[in-house]
């Protein structure tokens, strides 16, 4: 079962994330008050797994995701497919491919993500999402949004 282990923000960029027990996120824009939240943009939310972040000896939020997810197999996910996180819908965008900030964090630490950085994900349904909330995958299909992406079961 894949649920939501850790949720951070990034107040000021280059900086270390702020975690968060929980959260508001944004149609079309990503975690409330997260600088890397943009309308229109593929990287409204960064998903990362934590088996991945344990295998390379990293800590939760180092590589900047907003989400830090646990039994789901990120690389499985096709771009357009749904995720029902909590209240809030995304939408899988693409795969994040690791920049070079990253070997600013650990020498070499780029080529390491290389293929396993986690995915970018657009925001299509407005919610509140938890630590430790589950995660559907697919979302289920009966989900639709008003013009605010408020989410409501139809």
């Amino acid at each position: 079962m894949a649920e939501v282990v850790h949720i951070f923000r990034a107040l000021v960029h280059r900086f270390p994330m702020e975690e968060l027990s929980e959260t508001e996120i944004i149609f079309d824009k990503g975690i409330a008050g997260c600088i890397h939240g943009r309308s229109g943009s593929k990287r409204q939310i960064l998903l990362m797994e934590l088996e991945t972040i344990i295998k390379l000896g990293l800590a939760p939020g180092v590589v900047k995701e907003n989400i830090t997810t646990k039994g789901l197999d990120l690389t499985s996910l096709t771009d357009g497919q749904r995720l029902a996180i909590g209240d809030a819908v995304l939408e899988v965008a693409e795969p994040c491919h690791p920049c070079e900030r990253m070997d600013a964090i650990r020498q070499g630490l780029r080529e390491e993500l290389r293929g396993q950085r986690g995915i970018l994900c657009r925001v299509i349904s407005a919610g509140r999402i938890r630590a430790g909330d589950l995660i559907q995958a697919p979302a289920p299909a009966a989900i639709s949004t008003d013009s605010r992406g408020i989410g409501k079961t139809i």
